[in-house]
C-alpha cells in the first residue's frame, strides 16, 4: 500500500489515574508465591514491566476513547463536524451493540452526515483503522477521520490474580503472564488530507501486511460459558473474589434464584497465551513483513531513523530488533511504565515519544504492529 495524500495530524491520548506497580500485583498473589517459596521480582524479571495503570472500577471505555478524540482535535484545530469517519478500535468494547464508536461521536458531537464503526483486530485495531480512513482518503469518500480506542487491563487481571491464587499452580501462573502484562490507556489518532492537515507533518507513505492464521489459538481474550448445576460451587470455582461476596448482597440471591429457575450459563472473563509460542511465531511473521514493508517504500534499513514497536515485554522488544537488524538507539519503549495496552500501545508510544523529542521532523520512523491471529501490519511515516 501506497499513499500520497495522507497525514497522521494528531495523535491524543488519556492515562488512567491509578498506578499499579508489579510489586503490588505480585503481593497480591502471595499466596500462591509463598506456595512455591517464590521470591517477590518474579513478573518484573520475566517482564521488564515496572508499573502500569489501571481507569477507576466503573469508568467507560467510551469516556476514555472521548478524553482522547477532544485532545486530538483540539491539537489540530479541527472541529468534530470536520468529522468524515469515527472508527472505535479497540479490543474492549462497551457492549455486542450498538458500536461502542456511536457513543464516543455522541459525545464528541461527531456529524450526522458521518460512517462510524466499531473495528476488532486484536492489539492491530488502530493501525487498521488509520489505513482504512487513510483508503477512503485516497479514494476522494474522506477528508479527515478519528480513530479512537479505549482498553482496560483491571477486570481481566482481577480474574487473573484469583485464579492463580485458587489454583496455586506455576502453570497457571505462566499462562497468565501475559495478562500481567496489561495496561490501561486510551488514543486517539486523527487522519487527515493533505489540505486539513494543519503542519503537513507525519505524512503516511505507505505499509505493508501480512497473516500466519494457522496461529489463530496462540493468544485469545474474551469470556466463556461455565455450565453448572450448582451455583455455590461455580462460585467457588469460578468466579472472582467480587462475585463471591455479592453471594450475601441481594444480587448474589437474585444470581441464586435465576440459577433455581434453570440459569445455567456463567459467563467468565478469560486470556489464555502461548507466550512462547506467540513470540517464536510473531517474530518469523514480522520478518517475512519487514522485508515486504522495506521494499513497498523503497527504503533501505539503514535509511530508517525511529521505529515504534508494539509494546508487549522487553523479551519481545529484544527479539523483534534483533530479528530485523534494528539498533535498540533507534526504538522508544514505554512497556516498563505503561504495561501492554493492546489497539493503544503504539500510537500512545509514538505520542509519548515526539513530546520527548525522541521523533523529530523529518525522521522516517516505521510503526511496527504484530498481533495475535496472527497478524502484522508495518506503516512508514515522514515525521
Amino acid at each position: 500500500m501506497r499513499y500520497n495524500r495522507v497525514y497522521l495530524d494528531a495523535i491524543g491520548y488519556e492515562l488512567p489515574p491509578v498506578v499499579v506497580t508489579t510489586n503490588e500485583l505480585e503481593a497480591r498473589l502471595r499466596p500462591m508465591y509463598d506456595s512455591h517459596k517464590l521470591s517477590t521480582g518474579q513478573l518484573e524479571l520475566l517482564t521488564g514491566i515496572t508499573e502500569r495503570r489501571w481507569w477507576e472500577p466503573g469508568y467507560r471505555l467510551s469516556d476514555g476513547a472521548t478524553a482522547a478524540g477532544r485532545k486530538a482535535l483540539s491539537q489540530s484545530g479541527l472541529k468534530a463536524s470536520d468529522v468524515d469517519v469515527l472508527i472505535y478500535a479497540g479490543v474492549c468494547r462497551e457492549q455486542f451493540e450498538p458500536a461502542t464508536a456511536c457513543a464516543v461521536a455522541a459525545n464528541l458531537g461527531i456529524s450526522s452526515d458521518a460512517m462510524m464503526y466499531d473495528l476488532s483486530n486484536a492489539c492491530l485495531g488502530v493501525l487498521n483503522g488509520v489505513v482504512e480512513v487513510a483508503n477512503r482518503i485516497e479514494l476522494g469518500q474522506a477528508q479527515a477521520g478519528l480513530v479512537v480506542s479505549c482498553e482496560s487491563a483491571r477486570d481481566i487481571n482481577e480474574t487473573a490474580i484469583d485464579r492463580v491464587n485458587r489454583s496455586k499452580s506455576v502453570d497457571v501462573f505462566r499462562q497468565s503472564l501475559a495478562t500481567f502484562t496489561g495496561g490501561s490507556g486510551a488514543v486517539a489518532v486523527l487522519v487527515t488530507n493533505e489540505e486539513l492537515a494543519t503542519e503537513r507533518r507525519r505524512r503516511l507513505v505507505g505499509g505493508a501486511a501480512k497473516n500466519a492464521p494457522e496461529h489463530h489459538n496462540l493468544c485469545r481474550w474474551g469470556v466463556q460459558s461455565l455450565l453448572s448445576t450448582n451455583v455455590t460451587r461455580v462460585v467457588e470455582e469460578n468466579l472472582t473474589a467480587a462475585m463471591q461476596r455479592a453471594l450475601d448482597t441481594q444480587a448474589g440471591a437474585i444470581l441464586q434464584r435465576g440459577f433455581d429457575l434453570g440459569m445455567r450459563h456463567v459467563m467468565l472473563p478469560f486470556m489464555e497465551t502461548h507466550a512462547g509460542d506467540v513470540l517464536k511465531h510473531g517474530v518469523d511473521l514480522g520478518l517475512k513483513t519487514w522485508g515486504t514493508f522495506l521494499s513497498k517504500l523503497g527504503w533501505a534499513k539503514e535509511q530508517i531513523d525511529r521505529v515504534i514497536c508494539h509494546q508487549v515485554g522487553s523479551g519481545h522488544r529484544d527479539a523483534v530488533l534483533k530479528g530485523f537488524g534494528i539498533d535498540p538507539d533507534k526504538d522508544f519503549s514505554t512497556f516498563p511504565y505503561l504495561g501492554n495496552i493492546g489497539t493503544v500501545s503504539l500510537p500512545i508510544t509514538a505520542a509519548i515519544a515526539e513530546e520527548r523529542e525522541f521523533l523529530r521532523p523529518g525522521d522516517r520512523v516505521g510503526f511496527l504492529g504484530i498481533g495475535s491471529g496472527l497478524n502484522c501490519l508495518m506503516l512508514g511515516v515522514e515525521w
